[in-house]
């Protein structure tokens, strides 16, 4: 049986007398790819900020690697979060901040390593993602996929087992997008790392997902969840065969 990295239980999450997800019931396995998808509103940003723990739902519980993160102390809490890495949609890097401060940041707040250890460790994680030799660079010096994988070195800085990626193709064009997608699964099959991505670009969702989720809007839950090229080819729900049958290129029409 597949171990299970992340668990998602009876989740209702509301602003206001709004509720925006209903009771969703989620398994991520250790090293997949799962991708949360579905159109605009539906939910998919709210679900990970929830499983990464920055918001507290109106009900249910999140379990990451056997700690139940809504309910755990703050000791338990700490050290779970140098087993997690993200990558928000803005890349979040501080921009009075060069690269390598960026990256080095996570190194200094949560290990006691020497800075010659953590100089050593930066360069590491910048060859990783293809940014070695930028080091000194600002965020406002460097183009938006640049500063995407500026945002995943620094991730990856304390050797996470999970990664969290909220919208990373977002603003990029198609040939920056496929070499992040790229990235993202070499870093998968090369260390094995876990990884939950939101993302509505088919591209990506076919490039790098090993299992999708759906959510819509109306339901406020999950209506699909497996394989895309499967999803694409036999679901009996016409707004899952709608979104997956929107156009992409004829070379993705195959699974290799």
């Amino acid at each position: 049986m597949k171990e299970i990295a992340i668990s998602v239980e009876n989740l209702t999450v509301r602003f206001g007398d709004s509720v925006v997800l209903n009771n969703i019931n989620l398994n991520v396995f250790k090293g997949e790819i799962l991708v949360i998808l579905g159109g605009s509103g539906c939910g998919k940003s709210t679900l990970l900020k929830h499983m990464i723990g920055l918001y507290e739902p109106e009900k249910g519980r999140v379990i990451i690697n056997g700690i139940d993160i809504i309910n755990a102390d703050e000791n338990k809490l700490r050290e779970l979060r140098k087993d997690i890495g993200v990558l928000f949609q803005s890349s979040a890097l501080i921009g009075s901040m060069t690269v390598y401060e960026n990256i080095a940041l996570p190194l200094r707040e949560y290990t006691g390593l020497s800075d010659d250890a953590i100089e050593r460790l930066v360069r590491i994680k910048l060859a990783m993602v293809g940014l070695l030799g930028y080091e000194i660079y600002l965020p406002s010096e460097l183009s938006g996929g640049m500063k995407k994988r500026a945002g995943i070195a620094r991730a990856i800085a304390l050797d996470p087992t999970i990664l969290f990626f909220d919208e990373p193709s977002a603003g990029l064009d198609p040939i920056t997008a496929a070499e992040l997608d790229l990235l993202i699964k070499n870093i998968n099959n090369g260390i094995g790392t876990t990884m939950v991505v939101v993302t509505h670009e088919l591209e990506s969702i076919f490039n790098i997902a090993h299992r999708v989720i759906m959510l819509e809007k109306e339901e406020k839950g999950i209506i699909a969840e497996g394989d895309p090229y499967i999803l694409r080819k036999e679901s009996k729900d016409p707004r899952v065969r709608n979104f997956f049958n929107r156009h992409i290129p004829e070379h993705l029409y195959q699974k290799t």
